[in-house]
This record gives structure tokens, sequence and C-alpha cells, in this order.
């Protein structure tokens, strides 16, 4: 049996880390659901970071200058929504009893902007360590940028709590190696080492040196035998802290359901209730009463609602240096107010190129960076790089230089080959505040960042993915590097804004829309081959409606040909070839769906005639076109993977010329 005390804990501390074990398990049982394991086992960390480490202000969640605190293994949501009620935050006793109800402040797991204090939504592992990843390097990127000697007003430390699961998934290795070359020191992770997971002992799965592991990716490595006792927890956090070059991972040797006769150290108690017999078994070895649900004594609420005034203190001091950095550096603290609030610069757009038809053809990925540099120069909030393919998605910013170690106030993030880490620390420095990332790689390789692009359109972070090598037109690298159904796929997410811009001109409304856009990501679909550029007259500032009659025929048409990306060109053609036919097309050009759909019905009526067929042509996966066409047969696209010839060639191969839209037209309308 579980023992019920940890030997050297004051009563106290003891009595408030099993108040957390306590709270949780009651609030999973009532709920019949979750994960009760690793709150209990994590209690003692969770009440030493909070209560006598972490610098937070309940009484401000959004305090900027505040520790952030990340919840990696979301399941364990319990032990946060325990800690935030406990120290004052706007989570009240009732939200507790409320876990995984609808319609309730504590779900199931962490939802960023749902539940005050929640820095950001975790649950699919891995990824909330990422986030830390990434708000450590923002961190240190704003420090560097608006620090000055005697006014340091950005300085605070990132935590990150994770456990067995997180280090299984390769996104915790891929942050961790990077944030171990860039040296983050005032990142901390703290890592439940329970030896349990699901399925049973993670020695089924599970047997490296974790410990080995973070060392060679330059960590700082502190191990904390007795996970339960406060002076060991304590101790390595301010042995952590004063690690300035490294980060930090805390081996805490915990057991899972602490103070559970039953199920301590089981596979039972990690993703159900534990049942109200060993809950009773459980308080009684804890020493709490039997038959009270969620109970909280005086004296351990007094100690954890002491964060409340110390928060207050530590936000006044910090609040009283940037008066005086104000007073000191008002150029500085304009930006620095600018930055924080997510304002854009007046004028942010003024220098971007205008481009003109007479203009030699252009790839949309080289638009693109031009348009990025413009806006970089303009916009000293944009930040971020690309996983490795700089040269080739033209995301390297000319106007700054590489954020690495000893330099981290440049701009060019150098993420490795590392995409689904790139997404996920993108959203960890959009999180952390003052920060507008983009990040760059193949449209093919969306694929590995999926996971994280889905959690950004959940937190409706505005980001930018920059996706170029847009279709099977990459030629020669062949089926592998070659996306067919990505642009679905990422169609079919809720609240990612997808845009795929037919020529340079659509490319700079492209970007102007990412970035004035504060509901959701947004991923820029670009070419690789070089593409004509249409006339500015008709298209300039039409792609924020998602669609526009890009040309129209005379009279009434009998065709809509709707299309995207470098397709549109083709199909201009096509509506040449039909009108020798006596078949009139309007010509759509369609870079966005999500746009389009945001407009009134009025609109959406004027650009797609009712009544009148359509039309599509787009190098990709047909999925979804039907909403427009409303039949399967009028569409042109890829059911099948791509080969390997040059791109025209691969192109021809599939259909994509003037000569198959008409004949494939003319087949529709029966004529």
């Amino acid at each position: 049996m579980a023992t019920r005390k940890t030997a050297g804990n004051k009563p106290i501390d003891e009595r408030c880390i099993n108040t957390i074990r306590c709270l949780a398990m009651d609030a999973i049982q009532q709920a019949n659901s979750g994960h009760p394991g690793a709150p209990m086992g994590l209690a003692p960390a969770g009440y030493v970071l909070w209560t006598k480490v972490m610098k937070h202000n309940p009484k401000n969640p959004q305090w900027f200058n505040r520790d952030r605190f990340v919840l990696s293994g979301g399941h364990a949501s319990m032990l946060l929504y325990s800690l935030l009620h406990l120290t004052g935050y706007e989570l009240s006793l009732k939200d507790i009893q409320q876990f995984r109800q609808l319609g309730s402040k504590t779900p199931g797991h962490p939802e960023y902007g749902h539940t005050p204090g929640v820095e950001t939504t975790t649950g699919p592992l891995g990824q909330g360590f990422a986030n830390a990843v990434g708000m450590a390097m923002a961190e240190r990127h704003m420090a560097a940028r608006f620090n000055r000697k005697g006014a340091t007003i950005v300085d605070h430390f990132t935590y990150v709590m994770c456990g067995d699961g997180d280090l299984m998934e390769g996104l915790s290795y891929e942050s961790a190696s990077l944030a171990g070359h860039l040296g983050l020191g005032k990142l901390i992770c703290l890592y439940d080492d329970n030896d349990i997971s699901i399925e049973g002992h993670t020695d089924i799965t599970f047997t490296e040196n974790v410990a080995a592991r973070f060392k060679a990716c330059n960590w700082h490595v502190v191990p904390v035998k007795d996970g339960s006792s406060v002076d060991q927890i304590l101790d390595a956090l301010k042995a952590a802290q004063a690690e300035t070059e490294k980060p930090s991972l805390i081996i805490l040797k915990t057991h899972i359901a602490h103070g559970s006769p039953n199920k301590q150290d089981s596979a039972d108690a990690h993703g159900a209730p534990l049942g109200k017999e060993e809950i009773v078994l459980t308080k009684r070895n804890l020493g709490f009463p039997e038959d009270v649900v969620c109970h909280i004594t005086e004296d351990a609420l007094k100690v954890f609602r002491k964060c409340m005034e110390k928060g207050e203190k530590a936000q006044g001091k910090w609040r009283a240096i940037v008066d005086r950095y104000a007073e000191k550096f008002p150029d500085l603290a304009a930006q620095w107010t600018a930055a924080i609030t997510h304002r854009l610069p007046k004028g942010w757009d003024k220098n971007l190129s205008g481009f003109l038809p007479s203009d030699k053809p252009m790839a949309t990925r080289s638009a693109s960076g031009k348009v990025l540099n413009k806006l970089a120069e303009a916009i000293p909030a944009i930040i971020g790089g690309s996983a490795d393919l700089a040269p080739s998605n033209n995301t390297f910013l000319a106007c700054s230089g590489e954020f690495q170690k000893g330099t981290y106030d440049q701009r060019n993030i150098r993420f490795g080959v590392r995409e689904h880490a790139m997404a996920s620390i993108m959203a960890g420095m959009y999180l952390h505040g003052g920060l507008r990332p983009y990040g760059g790689t193949f449209l093919i390789f969306s694929d590995y960042m999926r996971p994280a692009i889905r959690v950004a359109s959940l937190m409706k972070l505005p980001l930018i993915y920059v996706f170029t090598h847009d279709s099977v037109a990459v030629g020669e690298d062949g089926p592998t590097h070659q996306p067919v159904e990505q642009l679905a796929s990422l169609r079919a997410m809720p609240g990612l804004t997808v845009i795929r811009p037919a020529d340079a001109t659509e490319t700079v409304d492209a970007w102007k829309v990412a970035v004035t856009n504060t509901a959701g990501p947004v991923a820029l679909a670009l070419s690789r081959q070089n593409l004509p550029v249409l006339d500015a007259a008709i298209t300039a500032g039409k792609l924020a409606k998602g669609a526009y009659v890009l040309e129209e025929c005379s009279g009434r048409p009998d065709i809509i040909l709707i299309s995207t990306g470098a397709e549109v060109h083709v199909t201009l053609e096509a509506a040449k070839l039909l009108a020798q036919k006596n078949i009139a097309a309007r010509v759509v050009s369609m870079p966005s769906w999500e746009l389009f759909e945001k407009t009134d019905a009025t609109y959406r009526e004027s650009v797609l005639i009712p009544g009148v067929p359509c039309f599509a042509v787009e190098a990709g996966s047909p999925m979804g076109w039907e909403r427009y066409t409303k039949d399967s047969h009028a569409i042109l696209g890829i059911d099948r993977f791509g080969t390997s010839a040059p791109g025209g060639t691969v192109l021809k191969e599939y259909g994509f010329t003037p000569e198959n839209i008409v004949k494939k037209v003319t087949a529709v309308l029966g004529k």
C-alpha cells in the first residue's frame, strides 16, 4: 500500500498536494471519464512549480512577462484545472465539478481561449512540448530585440510537463533537438517518468536512456529520485533556472495514481476513473474525509491563494519597469506596444511590388518571396523560415540575419528537416505574443505538419504556411513529391484558409489576406513553374473574395469554367477554343473556397450564375469540387498518383491541356 506521507514534506505541503490529488480523482469520478493517474503523480511537481517557483498572476492570465506553463500531456487536464482553481484563476469549484460536460470551462483536454490560464491546446502528444519550444524561442527573440541595460521588460521561463507518451512521439525529438541547438536556457521540462502507458509498463516499448538522449541534444538533465519530494523538486527547479546556456530536463521519478492502494503504478489508473470504492480507500490513505467530494481545507487554500498577491506584486514591479522604459526609449516602446497588440504598422503594404503582363512569367513561389521580403521590411513582427527548403520556398528574409544562439534578435529561423516541429513551434511563438510566424516547405510535406495545422486551426491562430511545389508540375521528382490529395485534405480542415493564387498579382493579394487575417491560419499553395502575369486591372484586389470573374464572355454564358493556381492559364486558353465552337465560357479564378464561402449569396450568385453549369479545372484531387459543379463528371482533376517526367509532360499526360478541357466541356454540355 502507498504511504500516506512523503518523508521530508511539511504537513501543509502534503495537504496541498493531496488536495490536488483528491480534486482530480473526484472530478474524474463525477464525469465517469478521464485520466486520474498523471494528475495524482504530478501533484507535488505542480504544487511546487505553481506556488513556490512560477511567476504568474491569477488575476491577469495574459500578463505578458508571466512564466508560461504547458501541460503537454493534455489528458492530465485535471492537474491543470485544479491548479488554476486553487491559485485563484477564474475557474470555480462548480467548473471543476462540471469536468468534461457540455459547455463547461473544463473540457477533457485543455483548450486555448476556452479556459482562463490555459496557454495552448494540448492532447495530441508531443505538440505541447514543441509549443513550449516555440514559446521559449519567442521569449529569447523578444528579449534580444527589446531589453536594454537597466530596462529588462522580457524575462520569463517556459515550463512544460510531459510524460512517456510525449517522448515516444517523434515530434518531441525534433523539437528537443532544435531547442538544444539553440541553447534555450529559459526552457524547463518536467518529465513524468512513471514507467506506465495505456498498454502497460513502458518496458514493452520504451527502454531507451532518456537522460542520455537529451544530453546528446545539448540539454541540461536533472534527475529527481523522489518525484513526490517538495525539497527535491524545488532544488531541481532552482538548478534548472541557474543553467542559462541549455534547456533543462527534470526527470521526476513518480508513481501514477500516487496514494491509491490498489491502482498506484498500474496502467488501470491511466485513462479511467479509480472507482468509488478505490477513491474511499485513497482518501483514507491520504488522510482526507472519505465522504466529502472536492474537499479543500482553508489552510491549504490560503497557501494556494498567496499566488494572487505575489502575482499582482510581480506584475506591478514589471509595470513600473515598462513605464520607465517608455520614458527612456519611446521609439522602442512604441514598437513594443505594436508588437504585443499585433498592430500592423502604418503603411505596411505601400511598398508591395506591382506586376505587369509585360513582365516575364514568374512562379508564384518567386512572387511570394518578393512580397514576403517587402512585408518583413515593414512589419518587424514577421519571423519564420523553412524546413531546410528556404532556397526553394523563397522564405529567407534579406533584411535580417539568422536566429541562432547568440543572435536571437534575428528573424530567419533554420528549422531543419523538422516539418512537424516547425508547425508546432510556430504555434508556440504566436501564443507567446509579439510575433507573426510563417513557415515553409513543399505542399507534399504538409502531411508531416497536419496534426499541428489542425490544432492551430482549432485555436484560431493566424499562422502563415508557405507551401510551394503545389502540383504534379513538380515534375521529375515524381509521385513522392507531387501533391495530389493535399489541397482537398487541407480544405477539409475547419478554420484553415487555403489560397492557391494564379499569378504574381494574386500572390500579392494572398499575402495581404494572410497578414490581415486574425481568425485562423492561412495556407498558401504556390507554383514551382513560371506563370504569365495576368492583367492587374482585372485581378488586383479581387482575391480577397475568394473567386471572381477573370474573363467574361458576351451574353449569358453556356458554361462557367472555374480554376485555381497554374491551371487558370490553361483554362483561359480553353475558353478561347470554346468560343470558336460558339460556346460562351466565363472564366472564374477561385483561389480560395473558404474566402468565397464567406461572401454573401448575392456576390456568389454574381460569379457563379444559378442555372449555368460549371466545370472545374485543378491539378489535384477532384474531391469537393462537386459543391460548385453539381456533377462529378464536370471536373478535370487527378485521382491517381503522379509520375516522374518533366512538369509540362506530366500535366499533358494528365489531360491539363486546352484541347482536353474543351473535349470534356463539350461532353458535359452534350455538344
